[in-house]
């Protein structure tokens, strides 16, 4: 089945949407990392800084249909000695929120991690009270390597995150790769590409 989505380079106008959901405080909720209050002029510096960063992959999840930007999908601490890096997701309009388009799009991020980039291994830090988001990256073939106990402070108390991941076999086994769908996807992805700092 074709993807419903696609993901793109980050775009300067992207902040306008974007501001949203970092001020949202349901989305907040569901995320690693202490709250903090965020002005347009902050996201839209974020964004640039992202555009025109050699050292992650950050992108934007867009519905094919209309072209609505409706989540942002990353990989960060990439190590392109032991090919791994972190993921992470986030579907910030609410409207398209359980109905499979985050794992639409992790899955077109993992085929651009292990098949693009050369990637041997991609981890992920869940909260352990966000099921939604467990059940998806299993869907996506993730396997649970364990728990970090009270490891983050928030909303006044500590929390444990699941540690994921999934290593190039995993995803060759479990037939995750996707057809890439119309050229504007391999041509984004291309670009983000050009611009990673990776020593040969």
């Amino acid at each position: 089945m074709e993807s419903r989505v696609y993901l793109r380079a980050l775009e300067p106008e992207d902040y306008k949407i974007s501001v949203e959901w970092r001020n949202d405080d349901e989305i907040w909720s569901m995320l690693g990392g202490r709250k903090y209050f965020v002005s347009s002029a902050y996201e839209k510096k974020w964004i640039e800084d992202s555009i025109f960063s050699g050292k992650d992959v950050k992108l934007a999840i867009c519905l094919k249909e209309n072209g609505l930007y409706i989540g942002n999908v990353y990989l960060t601490d990439m190590d392109m000695v032991n090919r791994s890096a972190e993921s992470h997701i986030l579907i910030g309009n609410k409207t398209y929120w359980g109905n499979g388009y985050a794992s639409e799009a992790y899955q077109l991020l993992l085929a651009y991690a292990f098949d693009e980039l050369g990637l041997h291994r991609v981890s992920a830090l869940v909260l352990k009270s966000n099921v939604a988001s467990l059940k998806m990256h299993k869907k996506c073939g993730f396997s649970e390597e364990g728990v970090l106990r009270d490891s983050i402070w928030k909303n006044g108390k500590f929390r444990s995150q699941v540690v994921l991941s999934i290593t190039e076999s995993d995803y060759r086994e479990n037939g995750k790769t996707l057809m890439w769908g119309d050229n504007s996807l391999v041509f984004s992805l291309s670009f983000v590409s050009n611009n990673l700092s990776i020593a040969a």
